[in-house]
């Protein structure tokens, strides 16, 4: 798909969801936050030389009412094999077997549209949110940066307050888009963690991943990641993290920065 339709593309679901703000929330005021950050990981994923990878990505998001839009454009620099394609950008990848290469630009653009307590019970501290996401195809994939398809997935996100305790699960499913030379499978999607609030600025948490693998012979994804996050202002938030992985599929180590800004 070329450039401009992706372009419009994009323009066309962020319209979409801003306009589904404006009708269904009219008495609410708008939320907007703006985020970006720095996340590098590293790891072989079962070929023989080690793949880095660097992601910065650029987030705003805007919440009304029960409603709430994010669009991500990051940045995606590869330090890997020739021929390694990743299949999600900042995810998991094919393992070339030629020389060292670095390789940079634009990664898959990620709009997302999330409906807040679909099921809420506030006496027992529960509830569910839906959420729908659109990877666009826009990360070079003649860089191996991307498959150059539209992926779409859907998510539900659980959340049960225990006091100053949260347990957070999700359950999902991701179906791929059809690139001329890779057989990708879709692929369900799973993770189950909780977070501690420290204090009313800071708290800290621990998350576990779980993703088929994007092939049929392939590993699955699994991660466990590790992050204390802090308000260091009314509008700054400040979160670091660290992750390790468990399959072939994933990442040996990676961490990362992430901030907030409330507007």
């Amino acid at each position: 798909m070329n450039f401009k339709l992706q372009s419009l593309l994009i323009l066309g679901v962020a319209s979409l969801a801003l306009l589904s703000l404006d009708v269904y929330a009219k008495d609410k005021p708008i939320k907007v936050k703006l985020s970006t950050g720095y996340n590098f990981t590293s790891g072989d994923y079962g070929g023989t030389q080690d793949i880095e990878d660097t992601y910065i990505p650029l987030t705003v998001s805007a919440d009304k009412g029960r409603y709430g839009f994010r669009l991500t454009v990051p940045y995606l620099r590869v330090r890997a094999p020739s021929g390694t394609i990743f299949t999600d950008t900042g995810g998991q990848p094919i393992a070339g077997a030629g020389e060292l290469t670095t390789e940079s630009g634009l990664g898959d653009v990620i709009a997302s549209v999330t409906v807040y307590d679909v099921i809420k019970e506030r006496d027992a501290g529960f509830a569910l949110d839906i959420t729908g996401k659109v990877k666009f195809g826009t990360a070079d994939d003649a860089k191996g940066l991307g498959t150059g398809e539209q992926d779409y997935a859907l998510q539900a996100n659980l959340y049960k307050s225990l006091g100053q305790f949260s347990i957070l699960a999700s359950a999902g499913y991701k179906v791929r888009g059809d690139p001329d030379d890779i057989e990708l499978e879709n692929s369900a999607l799973a993770s189950l963690g909780g977070i501690y609030k420290l204090n009313d600025r800071t708290r800290s948490g621990l998350i576990y991943d779980y993703r088929e693998s994007a092939f049929s012979d392939g590993d699955s994804i699994q991660e466990l990641t590790a992050f204390v996050s802090r308000k260091v202002s009314n509008d700054w938030r400040v979160q670091i993290y660290a992750l390790t992985g468990f399959s072939d599929s994933s990442p040996d180590w990676g961490g990362g920065i992430l901030l907030k800004k409330y507007l």
